[in-house]
């Protein structure tokens, strides 16, 4: 690995992870990294889309606490306890003394991650490597120079720029167009869009296509702004401003679920090994090299989730899984089941005893956090699923997995709790589909269909997709170039039997279905990239120069990449494999042996 002009494209959380990765391994990296140079198409470098004061708003809780957050010069308390209480007023921090385990507001974050990076930035120039910040400009295309092992970024301010290595962390990026004219947004962000201007109400219902964090973002930054929320003998109640007496929110949801509530954790950093090892997952391979699911469950996933079941008092749960003929697809019904209420909201006030007591008395619900535990180690191996595996995990385990572990902070639930009874906000379950043809002027008509078969058709004045980012398609990549000179092609997974062939194309379309070098593949979404994040060109072979830790761009190889700890956790798996590369000084083989090995010295 010789001296290298680094371009990093992104300033966000992953990109923050990654300097704090650089600077752990100076004594190797130092000789290897000649200069670093960060791009930020935004008005802020370090803080992220999620919690930048352009995107997000005042009344927008993070759903991630101090003490979950993974190592940085400092942690979100301590940095918190530093601020003058008139500064934390403005991030909506009003509560004291701070607390390691609850959640504050995304701007306060973003502050803290901010104030992270330029420490970041301090240490690796103190070091001796520059740090070039381009603040304000947008990195547009990326070319691969032709015979040479440089990188060429073309950017908006019509200069274009020569890099030896580049990174790409660009996070969130919402492709979808609003239609404002027809009160459609096709993401919530950024949430000024959104918010009336100031004296005016919104005196209609508001509908979301999500009931996740995202709508609650949406749900949250509305309310304050057509009432007022007060405590009356501790408990959160809601009064609706009288100049607006229609103003509501309708949330669409497929399965009409609201998220599990925010809990107490035992070990609140994931790992990768926590209930197995490398040993124990290259022996579970089969004599073609897959991890087939049935296996991964029975092996690693069975007895940790029954004795996590039985330390919660669950015996019920747990006698199921002692079955052997009990399966994965069946515990994810009888989880689901579980938390399905004819009423979501009377569930969650259920569910709130629970939660609350876990967290107040630091009372952790293990089983919640041990499958956490064991998707993330499932993630970190997913390029081994076969096609039908792959499938299954995220047809069948993903949306009640992101259901379970994209926990509802309990602030928020106890605002739609309040905005619930007060009468300002519901769920309505079923499939949506936005009519565009049927829309009156000025309104947005989506199609619901019910579980029973029937279905309706809806009008909104403002109607905003919050289902989140799909997966990307090869053809929306930002970076042109690269696809069209075949330096990167589709994540994929291998079809094992022809007979999955059709039944895969009748559920996912014949777009999703492709042949290369006679082998059957399923494109689960995204670019290719191998196990260091190197990008994969169309001839198979990994590219040392270009890295690509886009949470959206690599969803088919890593699908449960989540929160700041997977920022982490990828970002630090690129640098330990540049050590890797450096001290034996030859390019990093990202195969199955040698990963395993790095997630096992790291304790990742």
């Amino acid at each position: 690995m010789e001296q290298n002009k680094l371009a990093l494209i992104g300033s966000g959380a992953t990109a923050i992870y990654l300097l704090k990765h650089i600077e752990d391994n100076l004594t190797v990296l130092r000789n290897h990294i000649h200069s670093i140079t960060i791009f930020e198409k935004g008005g802020y470098m370090g803080t992220g889309m999620p919690y930048s004061p352009e995107t997000t708003d005042v009344y927008n809780l993070a759903n991630i606490s101090s003490e979950e957050i993974p190592e940085l010069p400092k942690s979100l308390g301590d940095w918190l306890r530093e601020q003058d209480e008139s500064f934390l007023s403005k991030l909506n921090v009003i509560e004291f003394p701070i607390d390691d385990s609850e959640v504050y507001s995304r701007l306060a974050l973003g502050f803290y991650l901010q104030q992270q990076y330029q420490t970041l930035v301090h240490k690796l120039e103190s070091a001796g490597i520059p740090v070039v910040q381009m603040i304000g400009v947008e990195v547009q295309d990326i070319e691969v120079v032709r015979d040479s092992k440089d990188v060429l970024l073309k950017c908006d301010n019509e200069i274009r720029y020569t890099f030896s290595k580049v990174v790409i962390a660009t996070g969130h990026a919402w492709k979808e167009e609003d239609r404002p004219k027809n009160g459609y947004y096709g993401s919530p962000w950024p949430i000024q869009k959104i918010v009336p201007e100031v004296g005016e109400m919104y005196n209609f219902a508001i509908g979301t296509l999500g009931a996740s964090l995202s709508a609650f973002d949406v749900v949250t930054s509305l309310a304050h702004r057509h009432g007022t929320f007060k405590k009356m003998k501790g408990k959160l109640q809601f009064e609706l401003n009288s100049e607006a007496p229609n103003f509501k929110v309708v949330m669409h949801s497929a399965e009409g679920w609201l998220p599990h509530l925010q809990y107490e954790q035992e070990e609140p950093m994931r790992k990768i090994y926590r209930h197995t090892d490398r040993i124990e997952m290259l022996s579970i391979l089969d004599t073609n090299g897959f991890l087939r699911i049935d296996t991964f469950f029975d092996t690693v996933c069975r007895n940790a989730l029954i004795e996590a079941f039985e330390k919660d008092g669950l015996e019920k749960m747990a006698s199921a899984l002692k079955k052997n003929t009990f399966k994965f697809g069946d515990f994810v019904h009888m989880m689901t089941n579980d938390h399905e209420y004819s009423d979501s909201f009377e569930g969650m006030k259920k569910e709130m005893v629970t939660a609350r007591d876990s967290v107040l008395y630091k009372r952790p619900i293990h089983w919640k956090e041990t499958l956490d535990d064991l998707m993330y180690c499932l993630n970190f191996h997913a390029e081994l699923l076969t096609a039908e595996d792959y499938l299954f995990f995220k047809k069948e385990v993903m949306s009640f997995l992101m259901n379970v572990i994209a926990a509802l902070p309990l602030s928020s639930a106890d605002i739609l709790l309040a905005l619930h009874d007060a009468g300002c906000i519901e769920l309505m379950s079923g499939r949506v589909e936005v009519q565009e043809d049927a829309s009156d002027e000025g309104k947005t008509a989506i199609k619901v269909d019910a579980k029973d078969g029937s279905s309706k058709i809806v009008q909104y004045t403002m109607f905003i997709n919050c289902a989140g980012q799909k997966n990307m398609q090869l053809d929306d990549f930002p970076f042109v170039s690269l696809v069209r000179s075949g330096n990167l092609r589709k994540a994929r997974a291998k079809i094992m039997e022809e007979k999955s062939l059709q039944k895969l194309q009748e559920i996912l379309g014949d777009d999703a279905i492709f042949k290369d070098e006679k082998q059957n593949y399923m494109y689960t979404g995204g670019i290719d990239v191998d196990a260091s994040y190197r990008i994969i060109g169309k001839d198979g072979t990994p590219n040392d120069t270009i890295m690509d830790i886009t949470f959206t761009h690599t969803s088919g190889i890593r699908p449960y990449s989540y929160g700041l700890q997977a920022c982490s956790a990828t970002s630090k798996i690129l640098v330990e494999s540049w050590v890797l590369a450096a001290e034996e000084k030859t390019s990093f083989v990202a195969d199955i042996e040698n990963m395993t090995e790095l997630f096992d010295d790291n304790e990742l």
